[in-house]
């Protein structure tokens, strides 16, 4: 009984996808220039996600401390973050979404991944078990969202029914953000990160879904794909290497790392735009960052032709 109560979901399937609009919120007036952040926050743990040891209150605070003190700093109009908790007891219970729009954002996008009443992981010792979560993919706009649609990927086709039953669901999130006047596709992808053979028919889903997109409106792909750049057999590299398609803050030759963030040794997290429709400015890898999660945020400036 314990298992089913577990693994059971505590959210109707309304709520799986969610737009959120501050009300009074002031669209900002500014020229034609915009910026935008992919972020795997690991639900603020830092170098901690996933390890069987403690994990104090302080240290989830000092984490959300630091990782809005430099949104503030580098001041985004739109943010994609990935493994971001909406009510989990592994952090504390924290709305982690909340806390970041606060920040200056009036327009969100929520798409859940995980909902389970308990999580059995890391399965040992008991004590350090997640317990209830509430997690999943979240985009923060200054700028108007619309037309949100939350896509499920493929799951682990032979995982063990006791696996499969508390799976985190790998999600495109895919929504229109106005920009002045002009309507831009985001796709925001969080691929599995342990099975090669389930991440490369994510990859070709989530193609797809882009190739959908990318010929009729100014589209950007984004998020933490789990691909690692330096491998040449890779799925990311289709990307890479696809015609008309750029990629912010990547260089082949002298590659930019944002896993992990101790010490960056792969780069598996990216922003992809239509080179036909977007104009590249600049990007970085924020290393600033630092800690705060075990991936570091990629940030990229922009135009619309």
């Amino acid at each position: 009984m314990f298992f089913f109560w577990a693994s059971s979901p505590t959210l109707e399937d309304s709520e799986y996808a969610k737009l959120i609009k501050v009300d009074g919120f002031k669209i900002p007036e500014k020229d034609s220039i915009f910026s935008i952040v992919t972020y795997n926050i690991g639900y603020l743990s830092g170098m901690t996600n996933n390890l069987p040891i403690e994990k104090t209150r302080a240290l989830f605070d000092d984490n959300l401390q630091k990782v809005t003190s430099e949104i503030i700093k580098v001041n985004p109009d739109i943010i994609a973050v990935q493994e971001i908790d909406f009510d989990a007891s592994r952090s504390y219970n924290i709305n982690q979404e909340k806390e970041i729009a606060s920040l200056g954002y009036g327009f969100t996008a929520r798409v859940i991944n995980w909902d389970k009443r308990y999580v059995p992981f890391p399965y040992w010792p008991f004590s350090m078990h997640f317990g209830k979560v509430v997690s999943g993919q979240s985009i923060f706009s200054k700028y108007p969202l619309k037309a949100h649609q939350r896509n499920v990927l493929h799951r682990v086709a032979d995982a063990s029914f006791h696996r499969d039953a508390f799976y985190l669901e790998r999600l495109a999130q895919v929504v229109k953000v106005d920009l002045k006047g002009k309507e831009v596709i985001l796709i925001n992808v969080h691929l599995e990160a342990f099975d090669k053979k389930t991440r490369a028919l994510q990859f070709k889903e989530v193609l797809a879904i882009f190739n959908q997109y990318k010929n009729s409106y100014p589209t950007i792909l984004l998020g933490d794909f789990n691909s690692q750049a330096r491998d040449k057999n890779a799925e990311i590299q289709k990307l890479l290497a696809m015609q008309g398609v750029g990629s912010a803050a990547f260089n082949a030759s002298d590659i930019k790392n944002t896993f992990n963030s101790k010490l960056p040794v792969e780069r598996i997290d990216y922003i992809f735009y239509t080179k036909n429709s977007i104009n590249y400015i600049s990007g970085k890898v924020l290393n600033q960052f630092k800690q705060a999660s075990d991936h570091l945020p990629v940030y990229m400036q922009f135009s619309l032709k």
